[in-house]
This record gives C-alpha cells, structure tokens and sequence, in this order.
C-alpha cells in the first residue's frame, strides 16, 4: 500500500460559492496499490462519494472502499487549504487515510461542489484517470449551522435559509448534472448498471408533513432532495441507470458525539441523559447498507424511492457495527418525534 501526497489537484477548490472566496489548489491524497482494477474487485468500478469529509460520507467512502471499488472522496475541509465555514476539524486528507486502512484504493479530493467549473474538472479528472463512473453518492451538505429550530420562515435569517438551500440543493443539482452523463457511458461501453444514490435525511412518510422541528429551511432541503430521486427516475426511464434515496436513522455522527459528550466507543453513556439516544446509529451502519446495495445489482427494485438503512439491513443481511439493526424511523412512525424516555427501543434494534 502506498500513500502519496506529493502530487497537486487539478481540480479548483473554490469559487462563486464558497465564502472565502479564491483559494489554493490542495494537496491531493492518492491511495494506490495494485488491486484496484484486479478482476474480482468490484469489476475495476470507480464511485464518487461527495461530501466525504465526516459523517455518513466518510463512513460510505471508507465501505464502497472496503468492497472493492476505486473511490474519489471529495469535501472542503483540507489539512492544507483549511476548514470550510462549518469550522469542523475533519478533513478530506483524513477520509483517505481511512481509506487506505481500510485496504482500499482511491483519491482524496478538496472541491467545492457549488462550483460547476470545479464539478465539471472533478468529472473530466475521473474519465482522464479511470475511463469510467459507475456510481455517485450524493452526501453534501452542512448546513445545520445555520438552522433556526424555533422560528417561522419570516422570522428565519434569510441569507442563511438560502445557504442551506445552496449546500444542499444545488451542489446535487449541480454534481448530477456533470457525473450522470458518465455514468450512462460507462453502462452502455460496460453493459452494466450505474447508479445514483441520493442521500438524505428522513423516509418518504416522515417527511410527507411539514417537519415542524427542524425549521422551514431545513424541511425545504429534504423534501428537494426526494424531488431529485424521483425526478432522476423519471427522466432516466429505459435508461441502464437507476436512482435512489438512503436516509440514515439518528447518525451518530462527529458532531452528534460531540453533543453528547461521549465517543462511538462510550456512546451508552449518553443515555442516562437521554434514553432515546438508544436508537441511534453508527455511519457504518448506512455505509454498509450503500456498499451492499451497489454490489447486489438489483437497485431498480428501490428506483425512485427513499430507503432507510433499517430496510438495507433486512435487504441485504448487513448490521450496524454493535450487530443491532436499529430502525429509527420505524421507532418513530411507532412512537412519535417526542418520545425520548427510551420505552420500547429494544423492540426496533
């Protein structure tokens, strides 16, 4: 296995959208060895996995990696160029070093996903390098930060609403636009499957109603992102590409750790504060879910909808790290948003 981080990325980091404006190009970290276009890893299959610097990204970087494919994990946060707005210490460098312990292979990019100049040179890049794109997962976002909970839209900071609406809108929008038309090449020359997964937050029946505790914005960006899966469905129709939604449950994500005051390693702990934590996940758990998905071959089976970890798991014989399989939104659709004394958890791990 080798790491190299003496080459530079030629594909621009920053532009319109991003809020520093104009910055360097960043290292670029490749993980390299000699299985990755081996017969029998994967059939040689290359992902993109965008906003792969935490969280479910990183973990589904890490998973596809794991199974066999070449990924290109891309984000904003570098070790070189810096953090992006969201001020997290993740960065992109470290999903690829992930990566190579996992025993995978691929390339860590910094780019900015608002950027189509920038998109459209990260796809260009990825032909250049590999002659194909059998997958994309859609993962960006970030914008949590500028959520406001307890305020109606015109009481809600606009310029931060709109934000959210461009990190986790248009940088899909913007990344289909220039990954589906390699896709479909490299179906059609391969005779294969392509597929684009979609992430999100919320099942189609939680999300059916105004989600009144998460803010306008942020119920704007989810429900968008539904349009787009079925959008892509219909307008890919006879197509040798297929697209799907995965929502994860309650992610027990960097953050979500940090909120907590524990560690994936501690996690119970929190649930003397806070039982209803007991249904949370690990990213591992969704990550495992999209790996199998995308190596089973029969994605059309969810075409056009949103599928939850939970349903991967049951699908695909997978489990969250611990062995559980937790359903979240299966707790929920049970339960209700409100209840957080734990009662009856056991029954949906």
């Amino acid at each position: 296995m080798i790491v190299r981080r003496d080459r530079q990325a030629t594909f621009p980091h920053a532009g319109p959208g991003d809020l520093r404006g104009p910055g360097p190009l960043a290292s670029r970290v490749d993980v390299t060895d000699t299985r990755s276009d081996a017969p029998g890893v994967a059939g040689g299959r290359v992902a993109l996995v965008a906003g792969a610097t935490r969280g479910a990204g990183r973990a589904i970087a890490v998973e596809l990696a794991r199974s066999g494919f070449y990924v290109y994990a891309t984000g904003r946060s570098s070790r070189t160029a810096g953090p992006s707005e969201i001020g997290r210490p993740e960065t992109i460098e470290e999903t690829g070093d992930l990566v190579a312990a996992a025993g995978g292979t691929g390339g860590a990019l910094v780019v900015d996903h608002e950027n189509p100049a920038a998109v459209a040179e990260l796809v260009a890049g990825i032909e250049r390098e590999k002659g194909r794109l059998d997958l994309l997962v859609n993962d960006i976002f970030g914008g949590d930060r500028y959520m406001e909970w307890e305020k109606p839209l015109w009481e809600h900071e606009w310029a931060g609403g709109l934000r959210m609406l461009q990190m986790g809108v248009h940088t899909h929008l913007i990344t289909c636009r220039a990954a589906i038309p390699l896709i479909l090449r490299t179906a059609e020359a391969q005779g294969s499957q392509g597929l684009v997964v979609e992430m999100t937050d919320g099942t189609s029946a939680a999300n059916a109603d105004f989600r009144r505790n998460v803010g306008f914005y942020y119920d704007l960006v989810k429900a968008n992102v539904e349009r787009i899966v079925k959008g892509l469905t219909a307008e890919l129709e006879d197509s040798p590409v297929t697209a799907v939604g995965v929502t994860p449950g309650w992610l027990r994500s960097e953050k979500m750790l940090e909120n907590f005051g524990v560690t994936e390693a501690n996690w119970r702990d929190a649930l003397k504060e806070r039982p209803g934590f007991g249904i949370s996940e690990s990213p591992t758990y969704v990550a495992r879910g999209i790996a199998a998905l995308a190596e089973a071959g029969d994605a059309d089976r969810w075409a056009g909808t949103i599928v939850s970890a939970r349903q991967l798991a049951d699908a695909y014989g997978i489990t969250d790290t611990d062995g559980s399989r937790p359903d979240c939104w299966g707790y929920i659709a049970a339960y209700g948003w409100e209840q957080n004394d734990g009662f009856g958890i056991e029954r949906f791990r």
